[in-house]
Formats: C-alpha cells, sequence, structure tokens
C-alpha cells in the first residue's frame, strides 16, 4: 500500500461520483449481515497489528471524506496471535473509553505508539491508564469510565461483532472495512495509481447500494 498520511491534498478535490465499474467479488464482498442504525463505515482493527497502524492514514483520510449522515466506526478485535488475549479485550474497553473522552483521536494514537513506536508491552490497566494520563487524559475519568457497565457493554458488542463475522468465515485478518454491516472492501483490484481516491470512491458507492 502506498504512503497515505501525505495525501491530504486529495480531500480538495470534487468527489467524482463512482459508476458500476465496482463489482461484487472482485472490489468487496457480501458477509454476514449485522444490523447498523445509520450508515456507517466499521475498520475492524487490532492495536498490536502493524498493518492496522500504518492504515490509520488512510482511515483518516476515508473519516473526512465521509458524507455528513455516515460515520466511521473503529471496532478492536482480540484475536491476534502472540498477544494477550487479556490485555486484548482491555484495549477493546479502552478504545470505547478514549470514543467517550475528549482528543479520542490523540489517545487512539498514543496506545499505537505506545506499541509501534515506543515498543511498549501492555500488562495491566495500570499500564494503559498511565498511556491515557500522559496524553493528557484525567486518570479517576479513565478509572470511571473503565468501570462503567455502559462502557463494557459497548465493548461487548464489538467483541459479538468480531465474532459474528469470524463464524461466518467473513472476518479472517484485520484491518478489515466493512460499510453499512454487510459489504466488506477488497482492495488487490483498486486502482494502484490514484489508490486513496479510489478506495473513498468505492467506500461512498458501497454506502449508496442498498
Amino acid at each position: 500500500m502506498k504512503k497515505v498520511i501525505g495525501i491530504v491534498a486529495l480531500l480538495l478535490m470534487p468527489f467524482i461520483a463512482s459508476s458500476t465499474d465496482y463489482q461484487e467479488g472482485k472490489h468487496y464482498v457480501k458477509v454476514k449481515e449485522i444490523a447498523v442504525n445509520a450508515p456507517e463505515v466499521r475498520e475492524y482493527f487490532s492495536f498490536y497489528c502493524p498493518h492496522c497502524y500504518r492504515f490509520e492514514g488512510l482511515i483518516d483520510l476515508v473519516k473526512k471524506a465521509l458524507p455528513a449522515e455516515a460515520q466511521l466506526v473503529k471496532n478492536h478485535v482480540d484475536f491476534l496471535p502472540g498477544a494477550s488475549k487479556k490485555m486484548q479485550g482491555m484495549l477493546t474497553k479502552a478504545l470505547v473509553v478514549a470514543n467517550n473522552m475528549e482528543n479520542t483521536e490523540s489517545h487512539i494514537a498514543a496506545i499505537f505508539k505506545y506499541i509501534h513506536v515506543h515498543r511498549g508491552v501492555f500488562t495491566s490497566q495500570k499500564d494503559v491508564r498511565n498511556v491515557f494520563v500522559l496524553n493528557g487524559a484525567d486518570g479517576a475519568e479513565f478509572d470511571r469510565l473503565m468501570a462503567s457497565e455502559a462502557i463494557n457493554n459497548a465493548a461487548k458488542q464489538m467483541k459479538t461483532n468480531q465474532d459474528t463475522l469470524s463464524r461466518s468465515g467473513d472476518l479472517k485478518s484485520v484491518p478489515s472495512v466493512v460499510v453499512n454491516g454487510k459489504y466488506m472492501i477488497h482492495t488487490h483490484d483498486l486502482d494502484k495509481e490514484n489508490f486513496v481516491e479510489d478506495y473513498i470512491n468505492l467506500v461512498k458507492y458501497l454506502l449508496a447500494l442498498d
């Protein structure tokens, strides 16, 4: 995948509507449907995944280019080999906590950097808390949210989404992106010379499908 972080200029270009060139089975596949309440682009990812860390630049561009009625949702998974299952689950909760704090994107970036830049190893909730606090979060607020029933329920829903697609054989690796709960993007046949633009056009095409 080409570097995407520096391609901000694409956001200034007018959107060119996708044609019917996007084909099921080639550019996207239908997956086990998960009901959604509003148009969404859901990224299944793991903080432990280096590809997911590099994918953040593209996801940020996609988020900025979405129609006003659509949202970008990050769904953490816990099936990466070599990482503690307990800590993967805790980072799912940490993602939900970040979503309920100010500076959400900054906290998400801090977790990624702790693992992939600073080569840190999470061994407890205290380690996760320290990353948030060093990034400017209030420690007491972090503790309150981590203990919240609503946060736990949201984390469980992410796990349910992951398990639903894993059991159906649709979710095998990360990052994987599902649009409107039923269309998973395949990138192999996208335009390599205009990858980011083509990717965003495909996302918008899928958002418009019935």
